[in-house]
C-alpha cells in the first residue's frame, strides 16, 4: 500500500438496533466486530462512527422515505427505544476521542456536513468498515468515490444480512471501481500502517 496520507476510519452504522433483536437485526455484525474493535481501538481519534437515526414519525421524512418508514413504523422514534440508536456497546466506550456522525439516509454525504468536516481536517483517505455492505456501506463508499477520496474498504470488517448480497457488493465494487477503491483485510491494513 502506497503512503496512506491523512486518513480517517469511517465506521458505518454499528448500532444496537442492528446488533440486537429488532426487525433490522444483522446477524453478521458479531463476525466483523472484532476487526472494527481492533482498528477503532488502536486509532480512536481517527475514527468516525456514522449512526442511522430514524425519524420520530414517518411524516417527518420527505417523499419515499415517508413510505419507507410507514412500512418500518416500529423502527421510528415513536416506538424504538432510544438507546437502540446508540453504538454497539463494544464501540461506545471509544467516544470520545472517536466521534459520532448522525444521518437520516443511507449516505452520510447528502447534506455536505461530513465532507466539510473531513476537508477541514485535510483528509484524503477513508478506511470504511461496518454494515450493511449492500446498503449504507455501498452508499458511503460510492459517495466517497464521487468526492474523490482514496477509499480502502476492509472486506473482513463489513457485513450484510446475507452472503449473496455481501459477495455481489464486493464483486461490483472491485470490478467497477478498481482505480478508486482498494479492498483489504484489516490485519493487512494495520500491518501496513506500521
Amino acid at each position: 500500500m502506497a503512503g496512506i496520507g491523512e486518513w480517517r476510519h469511517l465506521c458505518v452504522d454499528m448500532q444496537r438496533m442492528f446488533a440486537e433483536d429488532t426487525p433490522w437485526h444483522v446477524p453478521w455484525m458479531v463476525r466483523i466486530s472484532p476487526q472494527i474493535e481492533e482498528l477503532a481501538g488502536r486509532h480512536p481519534s481517527r475514527t468516525i462512527f456514522t449512526r442511522f437515526v430514524p425519524p420520530q414519525h414517518p411524516d417527518a421524512m420527505p417523499g419515499k422515505w415517508r413510505d419507507y418508514y410507514q412500512k418500518w413504523w416500529m423502527m421510528t422514534g415513536e416506538y424504538l427505544p432510544p438507546e437502540l440508536v446508540n453504538l454497539a456497546s463494544s464501540l461506545a466506550s471509544l467516544v470520545p476521542p472517536a466521534r459520532c456522525f448522525d444521518k437520516r439516509t443511507y449516505s452520510p454525504w447528502i447534506d455536505g456536513r461530513l465532507h466539510t468536516l473531513l476537508q477541514s481536517e485535510r483528509v484524503d483517505t477513508l478506511v470504511i468498515t461496518g454494515g450493511e455492505t449492500d446498503v449504507c456501506v455501498l452508499a458511503t463508499t460510492l459517495g466517497a468515490i464521487d468526492l474523490a477520496y482514496r477509499v480502502i474498504l476492509l472486506k473482513d470488517a463489513v457485513c450484510s444480512s446475507a452472503d449473496d448480497t455481501y459477495d455481489a457488493s464486493l464483486e461490483l465494487l472491485h470490478d467497477r471501481f478498481s482505480v478508486q477503491l482498494e479492498l483489504m483485510e484489516t490485519d493487512a491494513f494495520l500491518s501496513d500502517l506500521g
